[in-house]
């Protein structure tokens, strides 16, 4: 799909397109015999290869290159740990409830919905109000509740289903919350990103790290949010796939060793105030926006630069990509300065990767108190409820705990209720220690900062679907057959292998070419039907197979390429290496073409 489509080609184009995902499995509703439930998807055989295509690439991209140390952490988060994030006060969208059913709805949705739907179809508005709707999409989360219930008043805006009076916002906390263990005492919740992990965890991977800074930490995992009201299919779920960095650095030095690799990258950026005044977005170097402060730091600008060639060479198109920073209201509660990249799709432009300086906050809240329960003195005290207690000290929060250490070192002892004991017990001095911790770096006592890029994996590949789908005629111009034109590092499935006609002979040699594959690592698909070739092309193209093997004799065979149908020849005892070559990026199809004979159909 290439460039800006008018609102009934969009929805026609998504149609075809989610049509066609779903009926070749990429992705479908989950548990759908059941009628499904919002946000919920399941990933089908391609759906599955081709994110594990896309996370494959990011390793490579990110791990790899930048030598990162990759963690794996648990999905379900203790509360201790989400409250000192911020996450439990914080996390939140603003609601509206139709005030009849009780149905909900995100107050921003609905607002940014009325915008776009006057713009698209009301003709008779004047230029002031144009760009008075606008300015309300431009700024819209930046609005605040009240602003934006007035906005909702305002414009009369009513619920979508019921067009019944809508309430005043009111904030929502999208986390699942769950209890940790059978006494229901100890909350957790799902995690909402996978960062909180590897915070926690900064102390051992410093020390893995020699000690030394700078360094990143990396990870891929499930996430969580309990999203008010899902829609537009892979882009807003309840559960999906993050990719996240989290970048040490010392904060007084955010330069970046490798800056001058990615200094001369040119492309779209949209600054903040650009935003403010209703100017559009503008090409700007990366170097640039860095020396002229529009970007905060080199760390920040480099890491902008790689998301910028992930996304290209993933498949991603660079006209359709842009990098937006953050509106001051916008910006996350632990953030400095953020960018997203967005990639435009038939829904708009999605915010797909966020590029945050998160400062020191994470490392902050996790890293101030240290509560250490001293077993022996509450063995002696308390005998078989001693790690009950234990459990509850260890689960104050900042404030209970220094108000506690206050109170002992005054008096040398407190009163501490115990939930699961049910009951209040004295702690004396001698049994807990409490103190904020310190870290020292040649004498120089600071907090490392954060430079997170954090990926919406789902996000992502839906916009590369829609970057790959395209339509064209059959040979006799009679139907329109759909094609995906992914990259061969992307695509689901790397080749086909086709027997011309059923002919024994030509089987052997197709299976022959098959374990030569499966030696070399090129997944393949197989077709023995009788079907005719044309078909077999078709129903492979459909699913973004990259080249196709037409087993037409024993002793060479043609290699088809999707996208311009060009085909050569190539002998059978090479044709796996070949495809290989291409596929792994070592060379493109244009130099194979040189070196073997064009085949003509």
């Amino acid at each position: 799909m290439d460039g800006a489509q008018e609102p009934h080609n969009r929805e026609a184009f998504r149609q075809a397109l989610v049509n066609t995902l779903e009926r070749r499995l990429f992705y479908i509703p989950s548990f759908k015999i059941y009628r499904g439930v919002a946000g919920l998807y399941d990933y089908g055989p391609p759906g599955c290869s081709v994110k594990s295509n896309v996370l494959a690439f990011w390793r490579q991209h990110f791990v790899l290159e930048e030598n990162m140390l990759e963690v794996d952490c648990p999905c379900v988060t203790p509360e201790v740990v989400l409250k000192a994030s911020g996450h439990v006060d914080k996390f939140t969208d603003l609601m509206v409830k139709d005030e009849k059913t009780g149905t909900c709805y995100r107050a921003d949705h609905l607002v940014k919905d009325y915008c776009k739907d006057k713009l698209e179809k009301d003709t008779s508005l004047s230029e002031e109000k144009v760009a008075e709707l606008r300015h309300v999409l431009a700024v819209l989360d930046d609005l605040s509740s009240e602003e934006l219930g007035a906005k909702i008043k305002g414009y009369g805006i009513t619920a979508p289903d019921t067009k019944n009076a809508l309430s005043d916002p009111y904030p929502f906390n999208l986390m699942f919350q769950t209890s940790i263990g059978p006494s229901g005492v100890s909350p957790g919740y799902m995690r909402p990103e996978t960062a909180q992990g590897i915070f926690v965890n900064f102390r051992d991977l410093y020390y893995y790290n020699g000690n030394k800074l700078p360094f990143a930490a990396a990870q891929i995992g499930q996430a969580f949010r309990n999203e008010i009201s899902p829609r537009q299919g892979l882009l807003r779920v309840r559960e999906f796939t993050l990719a996240e960095i989290e970048h040490f650095v010392d904060p007084d030095d955010k330069s970046h060793p490798k800056f001058a690799d990615v200094a001369k990258l040119d492309f779209s950026m949209f600054p903040r105030e650009d935003q403010v005044s209703g100017r559009q977005a503008r090409r700007i170097p990366i170097g640039e926006a860095v020396s002229q402060g529009i970007v905060n730091n080199e760390t920040l600008g480099y890491f902008i630069g790689r998301v910028y060639l992930f996304l290209t060479q993933l498949g991603i198109h660079k006209d359709r990509l842009r990098f937006r920073q953050h509106l001051a209201n916008e910006m996350a509660h632990y953030a400095a300065d953020c960018w997203d990249a967005e990639i435009e799709c038939s829904y708009g432009w999605i915010e797909c990767v966020g590029i945050a300086d998160r400062s020191a906050y994470d490392l902050r809240a996790h890293s101030k108190l240290v509560i250490t329960p001293v077993k022996k003195e509450l063995g002696l005290a308390f005998k078989g409820s001693q790690k009950m207690v234990v459990e509850a000290l260890e689960a104050m929060g900042e404030k209970e705990a220094m108000d506690l250490k206050a109170t002992l070192e005054v008096k040398g002892e407190a009163e501490f209720h115990v939930c699961t004991l049910d009951k209040v017990v004295t702690i004396k001095k001698s049994m807990v220690s409490i103190s904020k911790e310190k870290k020292k770096e040649h004498q120089r006592v600071f907090t490392p900062s954060v430079i997170e890029p954090s990926f919406g994996i789902g996000r992502i590949i839906y916009c590369l679907y829609e970057h790959s789908f395209y339509t064209r005629a059959s040979k006799d111009g009679d139907e329109q057959l759909n094609v995906f034109g992914f990259p061969p590092q992307v695509a689901p499935i790397k080749c086909t292998v086709f027997p011309l006609v059923q002919n024994q002979q030509l089987e052997e040699v197709a299976k022959q070419i098959a374990r030569s594959l499966t030696a070399s690592g090129i997944s393949y698909k197989i077709d023995i039907t009788g079907t005719s070739i044309g078909k077999r092309y078709a129903r492979t193209d459909e699913l973004g197979v990259p080249f196709a093997i037409t087993v037409d004799s024993t002793s060479s065979v043609t290699v088809r390429e999707r996208d311009s149908k060009q085909q050569i020849r190539v002998n059978v005892d090479e044709v796996a290496s070949v495809v290989k070559e291409v596929t792994d990026g070592v060379s493109t199809w244009g130099d194979v073409q040189w070196r073997y004979p064009t085949h003509s159909s």
